[in-house]
């Protein structure tokens, strides 16, 4: 027995896979292109473990994807591969074109033949399990209901859209072709291994470099926080018991407003990390917010509790603090994805903002 995850050298992708070895003894193939937010790094303590084989590739590859899927037969491909970052799709929608749209097809496809392929029990146990995001339901009004599984869908931006184009393709396969699907919707994660171009994690490795805290707009953009290890369990569970063709939302029931989050940071590294120059949060600069930037994202995850039993472990309290304490105490994970590249981009995206 044996799952093939895409991407899962990536934030949520690896620490699925990290998460899967606490839990299970079934081997993982992992499929990653390594883009700039794949990392192999996040994976050493797996490095000598046989039960996981590292594949370096594109999931746009329909050759290689139909090669692993006949070398390792899986029980069940999770696929995590994807451009997630709204400000890069705002500056180049491209690659979320071809990797969310396009390489979520190509997968479809390998998944769809080599399925048509299985017999009996192995074709019953089959699942592709597809991972999304709240982004495609839009932006909520203040007091508006949260999200669930039944919204319509709305996406206001490259990102959005491309993930919601993805799960219409999952939903298509499933209804005519009979693929085994699940899609789960979930909220914005934070935790270990997250890469610095997201709210949290910028937030953390600029306050440590005396660098501003960068807050867009008015800062009362509203979402919803979901620890990444619960993100994990929650794919766990809908992966062994969810219903085929239904869609799961995971969420953390922890909405935040982004300036909340900025300064709740802040105050953990004064704990943690006092600056003898004063508190972090003289660092927080409003800058121009970005184009289409929703307003307010909030999960209702009901019906995962409802049928399989699932609710988040982690408080947004208990969560935050162990990020903070994962990132300082893993500096030189931190500086080696600070590349040139990487710098580059921030001074992009934000030196127009100031």
């Amino acid at each position: 027995m044996t799952i093939l995850v895409t991407g899962g050298a990536g934030f949520i992708g690896s620490n699925f896979v990290l998460d899967w070895f606490q839990t299970s003894s079934e081997p993982v193939v992992n499929l990653d292109a390594l883009t700039y937010a794949g990392n192999r790094a996040n994976l050493a303590s797996l490095q000598a473990d046989a039960r996981l084989s590292f594949v370096h590739g594109d999931i746009c590859d329909r050759a290689l994807v139909d090669s692993l899927l006949a070398t390792h037969q899986p029980r069940a491909i999770v696929h995590f591969a994807a451009e997630s970052h709204v400000d890069r799709s705002i500056h180049g929608p491209g690659a979320f074109m071809k990797t969310n749209v396009d390489g979520t097809f190509t997968l479809l496809e390998a998944a769809r033949a080599y399925w048509g392929g299985l017999a009996g029990d192995a074709k019953a146990a089959f699942r592709f399990h597809h991972v999304s995001t709240d982004e495609v339901y839009g932006s909520l009004q203040p007091g508006a209901p949260a999200f669930t599984e039944d919204h319509p869908y709305e996406p206001n931006s490259p990102y959005s859209a491309s993930k919601a184009a993805s799960d219409h393709l999952v939903r298509a396969w499933h209804h005519t072709y009979g693929l085994p699907v699940v899609t789960t919707n979930c909220s914005n994660n934070y935790g270990p291994y997250h890469f610095p171009e997201k709210l949290i994690p910028l937030m953390i490795v600029n306050a440590l470099a005396g660098k501003p805290l960068p807050v867009y707009g008015d800062g009362q953009q509203i979402r919803d926080w979901l620890y990444v290890g619960d993100h994990c369990s929650g794919i766990r569970a809908v992966l062994a018991g969810g219903k085929l063709g239904e869609t799961y939302n995971i969420g953390g029931w922890n909405e935040q407003a982004n300036i909340d989050i900025v300064k709740i940071v802040c105050g953990l590294l004064d704990e943690l990390r006092p600056d003898p120059a004063g508190p972090y949060a003289r660092l927080i600069t409003y800058v121009t917010d970005r184009p289409g930037h929703d307003r307010r994202y909030a999960i209702d995850a009901r019906k995962i509790e409802r049928e399989l039993g699932w609710r988040p472990a982690e408080t947004f309290a208990t969560g935050i603090r162990k990020t903070v304490q994962w990132y300082l105490a893993n500096a030189d994970w931190v500086a080696s994805v600070q590349s040139g590249a990487y710098r580059d981009w921030v001074s992009t995206n934000y030196a127009e903002r100031a």
